[in-house]
């Protein structure tokens, strides 16, 4: 007797295992669907790696990470464009950026390769701006000076 009922219990096991194997071994068709606009993106994705790299006057060039100073950071929109303001009176040389993350906005000031750079620039502001921050970050390239000299030709 236990003979017969271990093999109707095998039997009913592997009866299952294949009627599971079977339903669930589906054929369809899969459709995609995509937005033409990826097509256009991949294009021009490949345009910008096929380019030869040539340097364009008056356009940034985002280069590898350096380093900016934070000069001032707050949550009053005006406050922020005024020390922006002000700093670009007494430095205009130097390139400001304004970044918003809820809830303050943060005014930081150049392109520096190095951290020494950045440094050097925080000592100096240090009388007119108290609360100054080194932050690393992708930075732009300094901009290039596209008139020759006698020496350059």
């Amino acid at each position: 007797m236990p003979i017969i009922l271990l093999m109707k219990t095998t039997i009913t096991f592997i009866l299952c295992l294949f009627l599971t194997a079977t339903a669930f071994a589906q054929k369809g068709e899969v459709t995609v669907i995509k937005d033409p606009l990826i097509d256009s993106l991949i294009a021009k994705r490949l345009e910008v790696y096929k380019t030869s790299g040539e340097v364009k006057p008056g356009k940034p060039i985002v280069s590898a990470y350096g380093y900016r100073v934070q000069i001032f950071y707050g949550s009053d929109r005006r406050e922020v464009f005024n020390e922006q303001a002000r700093f670009k009176g007494l430095y205009p040389q130097l390139n400001t950026y304004l970044t918003y993350k809820e809830p303050n906005y943060y005014v930081r000031v150049g392109d520096f390769r190095t951290r020494l750079e950045a440094q050097r620039l925080i000592n100096e502001l240090r009388p007119a701006f108290p609360t100054l921050f080194i932050f690393r970050e992708k930075i732009n390239a300094p901009t290039l000076d596209t008139t020759t000299t006698n020496d350059q030709k």
